[in-house]
């Protein structure tokens, strides 16, 4: 071993400064003095199941402040409530854009049907006078929901589970171009 230092110097400087960095790194981590990133699944996991506990109203209210975090935002008003007419948050852009917002907070069992696609469909524009709809879900959509969707003149943006866990991880807004 002594050997191969003399003959190998800067060979062995290097691996004992990796080791060593190795080391000190274990040591912050272990003392929580730095923490390492999680992986995006854990992230998305993690994201939707804080989502899934929240009640409705509160769900809503998550959805907004989510998307106050897009600069192109002006307002995220909540309105949800009883006799909300398929709108629960209403987003002002600033290009003058109106975006109506459905939120349905449900168990991963309990799918959004296509008598949720009907009423936004039914309202965003000519009742709430907006530019595009999205209905956002910690579920999913049935298939007679997509199907409806499909058929649509202006299909609505469909924002399911795994697609609000990518906005939530920093993923675009649903809204983009």
């Amino acid at each position: 071993m002594i050997a191969a230092i003399r003959e190998y110097p800067l060979t062995t400087s290097i691996l004992a400064a990796l080791a060593l960095a190795a080391v000190v790194l274990l040591v912050l981590v272990r003392t929580g003095r730095i923490q390492l990133p999680t992986a995006s699944r854990a992230d998305f996991t993690h994201s939707i199941a804080a989502y899934q506990h929240m009640s409705g109203t509160q769900f809503e209210h998550a959805i907004a402040d989510l998307a106050r975090r897009d600069p192109s935002v002006r307002t995220a008003t909540v309105s949800g409530g009883a006799n909300d007419r398929a709108l629960d948050v209403l987003l002002q852009l600033t290009d003058g854009r109106r975006i109506a917002i459905q939120c349905k907070r449900y168990a991963p069992s309990n799918r959004v049907g296509a008598p949720v696609i009907y009423a936004v469909n039914g309202t965003y524009r000519a009742y709430h006078r907006c530019d595009q709809a999205l209905i956002i879900t910690t579920s999913a959509f049935t298939p007679d929901a997509q199907r409806a969707n499909a058929e649509l003149d202006h299909p609505l943006r469909l924002i399911d589970g795994r697609a609000l866990g990518r906005w939530v991880s920093g993923g675009r807004p649903p809204w983009g171009n």
